[in-house]
């Protein structure tokens, strides 16, 4: 059901066999645009289960600008993740790009102006490129389809997770139709 692009590279650039379990279960409530919660261990392909199918409906449905946001607990975690994603959405002619405290002015210049697909980030950066006068939020944010909270476990019980709550209902509320 998968995008044949990225089933093509599945197959020939990871070569891998097939799919894992949580993987192939991931694929059609994705595909159908249903929320999911994806448990598994560590090192257990959650992140291609969550990006496969959304790269597949990105491809289908002609997705442009800026249309998914992956928001993760730790700008270490979003390193590391972007050259992973960068490749994948580069499959189908896409950028992936990470926005964080850390990432330079001219980056988020560029950015803005050229918006990736998906977006890698914090929910303390998501809250202020929602506030900020240098970016047009609601123009930015306007075609986002897909949000993907990745480690959500690590934002349970404290007060990162009312705040990723909050930041995500001011990013339903801008977006909403």
């Amino acid at each position: 059901m998968l995008h044949p692009v990225v089933v093509h590279h599945i197959v020939n650039t990871l070569q891998w066999p097939g799919l894992r379990p949580l993987q192939e279960e991931a694929v059609a409530p994705l595909l159908a645009g249903s929320d999911a919660l994806l448990l598994a261990p560590t090192a257990s392909g959650k992140t291609e289960a969550a990006m496969f199918p959304v790269l597949s409906r990105m491809a289908a449905e002609n997705w442009q600008g800026t249309s998914v946001l992956y928001l993760c607990p730790l700008k270490a975690l979003l390193n590391n993740l972007t050259p992973r994603l960068a490749t994948y959405t580069g499959w189908l002619g896409r950028q992936a790009a990470v926005w964080h405290g850390d990432v330079t002015e001219g980056r988020r210049n560029r950015i803005r102006r050229e918006r990736p697909d998906v977006l890698l980030t914090t929910p303390e950066s998501l809250e202020a490129m929602l506030v900020s006068v240098r970016t047009d939020h609601r123009d930015f944010f306007a075609d986002v389809h897909t949000v993907i909270v990745d480690e959500v476990h690590a934002f349970a019980g404290d007060d990162r997770g009312w705040h990723l709550l909050a930041v995500l209902e001011r990013l339903r509320r801008l977006i909403a139709p």
